[in-house]
């Protein structure tokens, strides 16, 4: 049964939800005909795809997946390009207008639903994947992140993954996001196998230098002092 939401649970998502609304959804630094933002992209996916393989996740067309804060969809359907059936693949997201448009790009098979994941209606150990990309640094509540981690917890099969990408660093221009560090995933996830690696060269350096030098670009972005991500996955214990 799902916990009534605490009064900071409901103020945190109150402030999300204004920190959102500020943002401009036609910044063109997350267009993928920004150099630098399809070199962040192409990265993950390299990265995330070597991981799931290693992990004997390859192929992915029997695998049920779920994306924690999955915005309008691109991880969706990136899994969808990767071999997993859309009717296996579900979403979840707090922004109504961000659900309405993941649901207008995505096939008509997928799950997506609008909601908070502190309090994920799906049963216990629904899902053989579970992925969340940049939620936690939006949020600041401690709690909240408490409680979203242990829904992503208990949704997850006993031999599934948890997938976690994520900043490790605070961004000085935006106090709506705070890193989370390794100790704090550590925390989040307690009694669990993780697996962590640095990731995406420096954003700021990443979007300069992809239109100018890609192979710089890969060349710094193996030296874990200028990346800004972690990513890695996430098991319990047997």
């Amino acid at each position: 049964m799902m916990e009534k939401q605490s009064e900071s649970g409901k103020a945190e998502e109150l402030r999300i939800k204004q920190a959102y609304s500020k943002r401009n959804p036609n910044d063109n630094r997350y267009s993928f005909f920004n150099p630098g933002q399809l070199f962040r992209i192409q990265q993950i996916e390299r990265r995330l795809l070597s991981l799931l393989r290693q992990r004997g996740f390859d192929p992915l067309s029997t695998k049920t997946i779920l994306e924690i804060g999955c915005g309008t969809g691109s991880w969706l359907r990136e899994f969808v390009t990767w071999g997993a059936k859309p009717e296996n693949i579900t979403g979840i997201d707090l922004l109504p207008e961000r659900v309405t448009q993941a649901k207008q790009l995505s096939p008509a098979t997928m799950t997506i639903q609008c909601g908070n994941a502190s309090q994920l209606a799906w049963s216990d150990a629904s899902f053989d994947l579970v992925f969340q990309s940049t939620v936690f640094t939006s949020i600041l509540d401690s709690r909240t992140k408490q409680q979203i981690a242990a829904e992503m917890l208990r949704v997850v099969r006993r031999d599934g993954l948890i997938v976690w990408y994520d900043y490790h660093v605070n961004n000085p221009w935006n106090p709506d996001v705070r890193g989370v560090k390794k100790r704090e995933i550590h925390e989040l996830f307690p009694r669990c196998h993780i697996g962590l690696h640095r990731i995406t060269l420096a954003p700021p350096l990443g979007h300069w230098l992809a239109p100018r030098s890609w192979v710089l670009a890969c060349l710094l972005e193996k030296i874990p002092l200028l990346c800004t991500h972690t990513i890695g996955i996430i098991r319990k214990t047997d």
